[in-house]
């Protein structure tokens, strides 16, 4: 499950870091790499990270509010 959390911190960094240039500058990442519009591609890669968002917080609440990016020892 570390692996399925560190995809799922990338996706929702991504997703950030769009919305705040969309915010800041009027400019969407997603939509200059792959085409003006809402197409297939755009549209794979907000569901992407709209269940990645789901995916932390479900495995927040789940670990009680702890996200494992890394393994533990056992006994500890």
């Amino acid at each position: 499950m570390i692996v399925v959390n560190i995809i799922a911190f990338i996706l929702v960094l991504i997703g950030c870091i769009n919305w705040g240039l969309v915010g800041i500058f009027n400019w969407n990442l997603v939509a200059a790499i792959f085409g003006a519009g809402m197409n297939f591609w755009s549209s794979l890669i907000y569901i992407l990270v709209f269940v990645a968002a789901l995916w932390l917080i479900f495995a927040a609440i789940m670990g009680s509010g702890v996200i494992r990016l890394k393994p533990t020892k056992k006994g500890k």
